[in-house]
């Protein structure tokens, strides 16, 4: 586990998981793969090439979330940022290649930016670009895997920690999980007795299954590629034989669960090897690689009250596709 004590600096500004993490991500692909129904988690999806698929997929004109966003933030950062205030310590969750966070640097002039992704190379890439940018701005890079645990290293700003969270990336989580996520988060706004922290989330919103099905399945193929590459990436990590034609990409909106589901499903009958074990699929069966949960925005933001946060402001798109949501952590509902 990852804490505050454990981390180890790779520079002044870039901090990174010990080594002995690798043991334990192998460990967690081998049981996944080997549970009845396989699965891994989506935080596998985002090796280097996987980040630039997405970047890719986010410019598709079927992936709504993007642009949707988007032109929330452009229509409502103003009123944004006198919810949030300035001079905050801007902690991007899942930050990629930082872009969505640096259209809020004129409007929320940060104090310090802690740029956190599971994909650290890429991550370093892109704060780098960053820096030369806004170079008043204090910098940090943590390339660590936050969905588990989220302990920051003492040299983050205690004061007003903004946790920045955009792209509807809480749906990966099922809702169980999303409530602890947002109940850590909110025990890291409040560290050392602060009050004065706060959660800037973006949320995908249900609406017309063609729609969902869509965004997930697209004409070019690019999501199909974004999913296929998780194999690529479980060979290298676990060491694993996957071949990549032998797979299809197959995903679907599921209304009973709220959710899209992806996955990969074999082609034929086929057995994958890896040092530690085997698994024989039949033709046709899947690992299960993603859950987006898609909320109503009620339903969220009883999510939020229960996680302890208060006084939410939201602001949608005319059609209320999506939403962005600033709580604060200090108070409760």
């Amino acid at each position: 586990m990852l804490t505050r004590d454990t981390v180890m600096p790779l520079s002044n500004d870039f901090i990174a998981p010990p080594d002995q993490a690798a043991a334990d991500i192998r460990a967690e692909l081998s049981a996944g793969l080997l549970q009845q129904n396989a699965q891994t988690s989506p935080k596998y999806l985002y090796d280097a090439l996987g980040s630039k698929l997405f970047e890719a997929i986010c410019e598709l004109p079927e992936y709504y979330p993007t642009r949707t966003e988007a032109a929330i933030f452009d229509v409502h950062l103003s009123d944004m940022a006198r919810s949030v205030g300035r001079g905050s310590t801007l902690i991007d969750l899942g930050a990629g290649n930082c872009a969505k966070a640096a259209r809020l640097f004129p409007a929320l002039r940060p104090a310090q930016y802690v740029a956190i992704d599971i994909s650290a190379d890429f991550l370093r890439n892109a704060v780098e670009q960053l820096r030369q940018r806004f170079p008043q701005v204090a910098m940090m890079e943590l390339g660590l895997d936050f969905s588990t645990t989220l302990e920051l290293p003492e040299r983050v700003r205690r004061e007003q920690r903004l946790f920045f969270y955009p792209g509807s990336s809480i749906g990966n989580f099922t809702p169980v999980q999303a409530l602890e996520f947002l109940r850590r988060v909110r025990g890291e706004c409040q560290v050392h007795g602060q009050t004065d922290g706060g959660l800037l989330i973006g949320v995908d919103l249900v609406k017309d299954k063609q729609i969902l099905d869509a965004a997930y399945d697209d004409a070019l193929g690019v999501t199909a590629s974004f999913n296929l590459n998780l194999l690529l990436h479980l060979n290298r990590v676990l060491g694993a034989d996957f071949i990549v034609r032998d797979w299809q990409h197959c995903s679907f909106f599921d209304a009973e669960h709220s959710r899209i589901e992806m996955h990969l499903r074999a082609r034929h009958a086929l057995t994958v090897t890896w040092p530690d074990g085997e698994r024989r699929f039949a033709q046709g069966e899947s690992i299960h690689t993603e859950n987006s949960y898609k909320y109503t925005q009620q339903g969220f933001l009883g999510l939020l009250a229960k996680a302890g946060f208060g006084n939410p402001h939201v602001w949608t798109d005319p059609d209320n596709w999506f939403m962005v949501c600033h709580a604060h952590a200090g108070s409760e509902q």
